[in-house]
């Protein structure tokens, strides 16, 4: 951890208000250390089921039974729904009879073959052999068509029943028992999701990513072995699991900038729902850096951070700094800072740029608050 030092400044009626003439205010100043800090960036994200099926039946028939409890968990295999199956039945009878019809007749053809090949000369001519050939590869043509037919015909009598494809859990179903349904019609006759575990996509800037991986390249920034990621809630609660990344995107929006990264977390408890939008906290890695309190910097238009520090001639000097995102209560800053650097924390309201000061060193409690550190005492 960096370890900042500040002051609680008092300053007087006549220094606040920048009168002229008046003698140096005092200001509180924490000093920049260069320090290993994590590297983590906040981005928005949406819950996207880890599976998802709209149900359609692949075969048409009226609904007959509806077999589950909308809600309830399903394994692989589970019956959802029930067509009437009788003319599926049939087929299914009559494919099995063209198959025993053309298994009886391949051994007829067989055997005439076998009696044409074996008289060939001396009562059957070339002609007639090469019908019989003919004949039999005819008949073992029909027994395999039969036997793809009644295959078929059997996987069409399966259909009937349909079942799910997935573990997860069913919504209400759009039809009820009665209706007539089509193979393949565009209405579903219900979803199944599966939310454990559950995808997390997140967006990120791609500039943002161009300066991660330049960060990398330069050895600025050491990258993790794995990348982790936390979640915080919609309500503000943050999300009891860590997620891993599952790809870093492949391209970037054309829209908005941005490139989806995705992340997988373990979901037992379905806290995290399907489409629920999230803030996702992601760590990089370690970077040197110096931290800076965000209460002691102010971000222009274009995303710049302003600071005051305390100048060599023990004036007031304001810098303009790139953040590298944030950690705690402090941005990151790589760049436009030295050891010792003394930035001002407080006593900030008036100051101007080389405006005299009087620096008096202090910390920054957990709360935020400024402490001096000779008195000890409060300044609000």
């Amino acid at each position: 951890m960096l370890a900042v030092t500040a002051a609680a400044a008092v300053t007087s009626a006549a220094n606040a208000q920048g009168a002229p003439g008046a003698g140096p205010v005092e200001v509180g100043f924490v000093e920049a250390s260069l320090q290993e800090v994590p590297r983590t960036v906040t981005l928005p994200g949406r819950a996207v089921a880890f599976q998802e099926v709209e149900l359609r039946p692949r075969v048409g028939g009226v609904i007959e039974e509806i077999l589950y409890t909308p809600g309830q968990l399903l394994e692989v295999g589970d019956p959802l729904f029930r067509i009437d199956d009788s003319s599926y039945v049939a087929a299914e009878a009559s494919a099995r009879a063209d198959l025993a019809t053309a298994e009886a007749n391949l051994p007829v053809a067989q055997s005439a073959y076998d009696r044409a090949e074996q008289l060939a000369g001396r009562g059957y001519t070339e002609a007639e052999v090469e019908s019989a050939r003919a004949t039999l590869a005819e008949a073992e043509a029909t027994l395999d068509s039969a036997r793809a037919a009644l295959d078929y015909a059997q996987t069409e009598l399966s259909w009937t029943t349909i079942t799910s494809p997935i573990s997860g859990r069913a919504d209400v179903p759009t039809v009820s028992v009665g209706d007539l349904v089509t193979a393949g019609q565009s209405d579903e006759l219900t979803t199944i999701v599966r939310s454990d575990p559950i995808y997390v996509d997140m967006m990120e800037a791609s500039a943002r990513i161009l300066s991660i991986r330049k960060g990398i390249r330069e050895g600025t920034l050491q990258q993790n072995d794995s990348i982790k990621a936390s979640l915080q809630l919609e309500n503000g609660d943050v999300y009891r699991g860590t997620g891993a990344l599952v790809t870093p995107g492949n391209f970037v929006s054309t829209t908005t900038g941005t490139v989806t990264v995705r992340f997988e977390f373990d979901n037992p408890h379905h806290v995290v729902i399907p489409g629920m939008f999230l803030r996702g906290e992601v760590t990089i890695g370690t970077a040197q850096a110096y931290l800076v309190p965000q209460r002691a910097a102010t971000r222009g238009n274009s995303g710049e951070l302003t600071v005051f520090v305390v100048g060599e001639d023990g004036t007031a000097e304001q810098r303009t700094l790139q953040d590298q995102g944030s950690y705690q209560n402090s941005w990151i800053v790589q760049d436009g800072l030295a050891e010792g650097d003394k930035i001002i924390v407080d006593g900030l309201s008036s100051l101007r740029p080389g405006q005299e000061v009087t620096p008096v060193a202090a910390t920054i409690d957990d709360n935020g608050i400024v402490r001096d550190i000779a008195a000890g005492e409060e300044e609000n």
